[in-house]
């Protein structure tokens, strides 16, 4: 078993990385099948996300925009709490099905029009992405989606955008750990946060790597149209 989650998560790291983001969503999709307990998988997926993403935030570290990214993370540090407290108390299958049903939904819309920038930009719609990225975050190990719907409403270029998400993914996901770590959060059903996930970091790090290199060969439209074929996929997942 342990060699088919070392292949899930580097099959997983590969594809994602591309985009930047929905390694969750590929990974989960393939790792329920392979543990029993979803809080372990999404542990898992954590730590393996981490190690990933902070690759990816040190090759576009000059195109973070420290100040943006603020914003995101205080709507994220509201939403952080009640996503978490939705993994270890509730059963995450009818919102899971709401969630995927939406991005589905709006990627394939996205696909089919021509791209769309919302000219009018305001501090709470960036603060309530960041919020919906740390409540899917906390319940799912997947804080991207939202927030890079947002940023892909922007205009900007692809290495801006994923300035902004990438380095909002690793700190949504770092929080994360941390939160579930501290003493006492565990539920009754569930011990305090398992580090074993560490094991599972040299499956990642290649794939984020060689993902990295296909990144860097596409033009923004290419960029477009990979992030919202990423957005069905995680969408999908939530159904699998």
């Amino acid at each position: 078993r342990s060699l088919w989650i070392i292949l899930v998560i580097l099959v997983a790291a590969l594809v994602s990385s591309i985009a930047g983001f929905a390694f969750s969503a590929i990974c989960g999709a393939m790792l329920f099948h392979l543990i029993d307990d979803p809080v372990q998988a999404v542990q898992i997926m954590m730590i393996c996300s981490v190690g990933g993403q902070s690759l990816m935030v040190w090759a576009l570290r000059h195109e973070i925009a420290w100040r943006t990214l603020s914003i995101f993370l205080l709507g994220a540090a509201l939403g952080l709490p009640l996503g978490i407290f939705v993994l270890l108390h509730t059963r995450p299958a009818l919102y899971a099905q709401v969630v995927g049903a939406l991005l589905v939904l709006y990627a394939v819309f996205m696909i089919l029009r021509r791209p769309m920038i919302v000219r009018r930009q305001s501090a709470f719609l960036d603060a309530a992405a960041g919020f919906l990225g740390g409540v899917t975050g906390g319940a799912a190990a997947f804080p991207g989606a939202f927030v890079t719907i947002w940023c892909g409403f922007k205009g900007w270029s692809k290495e801006r955008q994923r300035g902004l998400y990438q380095p909002f993914i690793l700190i949504v996901q770092l929080a994360a750990i941390v939160f579930m770590s501290l003493p006492g959060l565990a539920s009754r059903s569930h011990a305090a946060f398992d580090f074993a996930g560490v094991a599972y970091l040299p499956a990642m790090l290649p794939g984020s790597t060689f993902g990295m290199v296909f990144f860097n060969r596409l033009n923004d439209r290419q960029f477009a149209l990979t992030v919202n074929l990423m957005l069905v996929v995680s969408g999908l997942s939530f159904f699998v």
